[in-house]
């Protein structure tokens, strides 16, 4: 197990707070203990609090609403509508703390690998190469590893689509309309996170989901096509200081306020805290680069030592999670993961 320091700005330790039988949002203490703690899934403990989640809370619920086939509201690549339909509820369940053994979540995971990837490996928006986006790509491969699916040859496909598109390995640019494999101006359109819905500048939101995925992958499990694509994606966000957010912004002048708003589950937007939790997965924790952003994140706690839900998608979503504006569990516990590597 881990041994737990409380960082020494916390106006009051948390985490007591979150290891709490909690029968709306049980997978809070699931994560606390695995990640805080550092249980391992044999743990006794560890593995009634996972049992929790699949009987109490939002995972039940979204269970209930998928089709025996495995998708959700409608067959196809399960992208549409937002935020019901199958690839979001990966996502969801992914971040609620479901467990992957679980035969509905498995038919739900086979059913996205075999409809949501376009010919080419990755994951797309509608099963098609003009689909491919970042953002969607890095979000579905880092749900499926984070439930259990690291040997599967499918998803290994997209996890190396991923890393190559990239660092631009083996895909030709797109306007080589003569290349079997090129990237189209629709979706990720270059390597580097290029996107068209950022002006075919690099996307961070996308740079941010794509490294998250990445670092899910055991060290000893990543290929150099990965650590390329690892190298490529932190030197990016590390390029300007992610307190700013001040990254390419495409069509606006300033950073997209979501950057600033900390929520959960988190979907198609991402935020400083989603960036600074994927760069201290990867090894970055202690980075001085990032202590901008523990400046900023640590203004956001109140007395207690909890931070507040500021971004939701409750009314989008087949389940409400927590209450905006209030103090929340899921935001404290992503601000202790990240904190917990500058004690």
């Amino acid at each position: 197990m881990n041994d737990y320091v409380p960082h020494p700005h916390l106006h009051e330790d948390p985490l007591p707070w979150l290891l709490e039988e909690d029968f709306d949002n049980p997978g809070i203490r699931f994560f606390a203990l695995r990640d805080l703690l550092g249980m391992e899934l044999d743990n006794p403990e560890l593995a009634k609090a996972q049992r929790n989640v699949m009987s109490e809370g939002p995972v039940p619920i979204i269970l209930q609403a998928q089709h025996p086939d495995g998708y959700w509201v409608e067959p196809g690549a399960g992208y549409l509508p937002k935020y019901r339909s199958t690839v979001w509820q990966l996502i969801f369940l992914a971040q609620l703390g479901a467990d992957g053994e679980d035969p509905a979540i498995m038919r739900g995971g086979d059913y996205a690998l075999e409809n949501a990837r376009a010919k080419t490996g990755g994951f797309s928006m509608n099963g098609t190469p003009s689909g491919l986006i970042t953002c969607l790509q890095g979000n579905l491969v880092a749900a499926l590893l984070e439930l259990g699916r690291l040997d599967d040859d499918r998803l290994n496909a997209a996890i190396d689509w991923l890393a190559r598109s990239i660092t631009g390995e083996g895909i030709a640019p797109s306007t080589d309309r003569s290349a079997p494999i090129r990237y189209l101006r629709s979706g990720n359109s270059g390597p580097g996170f290029l996107c068209s819905a950022n002006d075919h500048l690099p996307c961070a939101w996308g740079a941010v989901k794509a490294m998250l995925a990445l670092s899910k992958i055991p060290e000893s499990r990543r290929t150099d096509t990965v650590r390329r694509g690892i190298e490529v994606g932190t030197e990016f966000l590390l390029s300007t200081d992610p307190s700013l957010a001040d990254y390419p912004m495409g069509y606006s002048e300033k950073p997209n306020r979501s950057w600033f708003k900390f929520g959960y589950p988190i979907g198609y937007v991402t935020d400083v805290l989603q960036n600074m939790e994927t760069l201290t997965a990867l090894g970055f924790g202690g980075d001085e680069r990032l202590l901008p952003a523990v400046d900023l994140l640590l203004d956001k706690q109140d007395e207690l030592g909890h931070w507040s839900l500021e971004y939701t998608y409750n009314g989008k979503t087949w389940v409400d999670v927590e209450k905006k504006k209030e103090p929340s569990k899921w935001v404290t516990l992503r601000a202790l993961r990240v904190l917990s590597h500058f004690c």
